[in-house]
């Protein structure tokens, strides 16, 4: 898990026909409302063809009268990703900071990116794009010198597994997610032609396994690594966000608000997009989004209590990134450029706490450890007696700081410093 708890940051990329109608209600975060309402307005719009099913939804209304409530694979043949770039794409991503990428192969709308087996023309291979998108992001993101992984949803497919309408968040194991043995086959070869065709570093996936193939997934996972001895999975084999004892993980996940009391249980992962959706929805603007501020302050307070942060890019359909999530992506580039060494490579700090007011957040990497602060002024950073040498005090980005040692741990003095968080390096005395 060396190179993945090291990694700290990586990008979802939340990409299907759902980005030609790209409509979702921009609502809010996950795990802040009730299922019931969450499904009625879901402001996930990579959700679209279900939320479009459920009569007296917006989603509904808008089908209806923008789309004239064409059949949902049509998206697929509009969808053209004339503009992708992928090169371009891995480019940003490594320079904003991520170390892995990790793209939706199949999304529950059941459309494969790559011609996986059993699809027939049901893939960007033969209709919309007309290539193997998994492989146009393997090879860009590898060449970037990031690593790739691969989004699966094993547990819904609204095409080759059950059809039901989910309205609640518990009808999703009663009757969404497809248990049947030939679909449970079905996902099966899909997984394993991901892992001989692209050896991805990561197993993502979601929603669950069908039942009837719990008892293929150790060795699915004996598979995966006799190929990619370092490759990792996470916890969604079993139930929503959630995992039998028995069957194999080697990361937790939570998502936006959900979940959350994974984080801090060994390795784990928060995911969440720039806005309130994963795939794009022309219905967000920056108002529903993170500044670049707010995701470098989620960046780093995810890092310092020892987790990673896979934050969602949800292209276009053709293939470009909004400007929104673009300019958040360009603004952490910049940040990254002179604070990188307080996030790669790092672990929580024991004996220093954190605060929202003034904001501070720990981290350490070998014999030193960083504050990420944004307030100005006197600032004053709690820690136990002996542990920093506040001689030491050194900003990142050159400006200087006087620091001196106080009585509950040490403060510094800071000029004006905007809404970024700066870094301030001190020496470890112990």
């Amino acid at each position: 898990m060396t190179w993945f708890q090291d990694a700290k940051f990586g990008i979802f990329m939340h990409w299907g026909a759902y980005s030609v109608p790209a409509w979702a209600e921009p609502i809010g975060e996950l795990g802040t409302f009730d299922s019931e309402f969450w499904f009625a307005h879901c402001p996930y719009a990579e959700w679209y063809w279900n939320t479009s099913q459920i009569p007296g939804s917006a989603a509904f209304s808008h089908h209806q009268t923008v789309h004239g409530g064409r059949p949902y694979d049509s998206f697929l043949d509009s969808w053209r990703a004339e503009n992708f770039d992928p090169a371009d794409l891995a480019s940003l991503f490594a320079r904003a900071g991520a170390r892995y990428v990790v793209p939706t192969t199949k999304h529950h709308d059941g459309i494969t990116l790559w011609d996986a087996p059993g699809t027939g023309t049901r893939n960007t291979v033969h209709r919309g794009p007309r290539r193997d998108l998994v492989a146009s992001i393997a090879d860009a993101s590898r060449a970037a010198g990031l690593r790739f992984g691969v989004y699966y949803s094993g547990g819904i497919d609204w095409f080759a597994g059950r059809r039901a309408v989910i309205r609640h968040e518990d009808q999703i194991d009663d009757h969404g997610r497809a248990n049947e043995a030939a679909y449970a086959a079905y996902a099966l070869r899909h997984v394993q032609d991901l892992i001989t065709r692209y050896s991805p570093d990561i197993l993502w996936n979601d929603i669950g396994w069908p039942d009837q193939g719990l008892v293929d997934l150790p060795g699915l996972f004996a598979f995966y690594r006799a190929d990619v001895p370092h490759g990792i999975v996470n916890d969604r084999w079993d139930g929503t966000h959630a995992c039998r004892p028995d069957v194999a993980y080697d990361f937790r996940t939570s998502e936006y608000q959900a979940n959350r009391s994974v984080e801090g249980s060994g390795p784990w992962e928060n995911c969440r997009g720039i806005g309130f959706s994963f795939g794009y929805n022309q219905a967000e603007d920056a108002s529903h989004s993170l500044s670049v501020a707010g995701a470098v302050r989620q960046l780093a307070d995810v890092v310092s209590r020892g987790g990673n942060l896979l934050l969602n890019v949800g292209p276009r359909a053709d293939g470009t990134l909004p400007p929104t999530q673009r300019d958040v992506l360009e603004g952490m580039a910049e940040w990254m450029a002179v604070n990188s060494v307080a996030i790669h490579d790092t672990r929580p700090l024991d004996g220093a706490s954190s605060s929202d007011s003034p904001w501070l957040r720990w981290t350490r990497s070998g014999n030193h450890a960083y504050a990420l602060i944004a307030e100005t002024g006197e600032v004053r950073l709690p820690h136990l007696a002996g542990l920093l040498d506040a001689g030491s005090a050194l900003r990142l980005d050159g400006r200087p700081v006087a620091a001196r040692a106080v009585a509950e741990g040490t403060a510094v003095t800071l000029g004006e410093i905007g809404d970024l968080p700066i870094v301030v390096r001190f020496d470890l005395v112990s």
